[in-house]
């Protein structure tokens, strides 16, 4: 990955994303052969204040989570044409991985480290009060990074969704979550 040494600094990798061109295909391969579950959907979502190359954008996206031990999957499904990392050159990866995720506790400075290393702001949003942004640290598709400061003051999403895996016995592999 062409990720520059600064950002990959900036934390760790705890998620594997794909934008699959057959969603309900990927849970299937997720879960039943990779035994990866539940997921749980969140459907319709739209970042406040979603820019896509510092433009206004109207994308909307369905997303599905998963863990992997301790490896967050990320499954996600485009709802309209408008936009986005998820559709155009970046969309479908067909069963590539689409991008990588990091979280950070300090947006301002994740952003002006993504920034001196020349990495494109691809999408930047917030979801409640968590801040999400994508850069392309250079290389084009295949080669993104989500960096995501976590909102502390409402529930764990993330620790919940890991606790349904453990031990799951492959029942209801996909779960609607809001």
């Amino acid at each position: 990955m062409a990720l520059g040494g600064k950002i990959a600094a900036l934390g760790e990798v705890m998620q594997l994303a794909f934008v699959p061109e057959d969603f309900d295909a990927a849970v299937k391969h997720w879960t039943e052969v990779m035994g990866v579950g539940p997921f749980y959907i969140i459907e319709g979502i739209h970042l406040d204040g979603m820019k896509y190359r510092g433009e206004p954008t109207d994308a909307v996206f369905d997303l599905a989570l998963a863990y992997w031990g301790d490896l967050q999957i990320e499954l996600i499904r485009p709802r309209d044409n408008h936009p986005s990392v998820y559709t155009g050159e970046y969309g479908a990866t067909g069963n590539g991985l689409h991008h990588v995720c990091i979280l950070v506790d300090d947006m301002d400075h994740a952003r002006a480290v993504c920034e001196a290393e020349g990495a494109e702001i691809m999408i930047e949003g917030t979801f409640g009060t968590s801040k999400a942004i994508y850069v392309d640290a250079g290389g084009g598709p295949g080669t993104l990074v989500e960096i995501l400061q976590q909102a502390k003051d409402g529930p764990d999403l993330f620790g919940m969704i890991k606790a349904a895996g453990i031990g799951w016995d492959g029942s209801e592999p996909l779960r609607k979550l809001g």
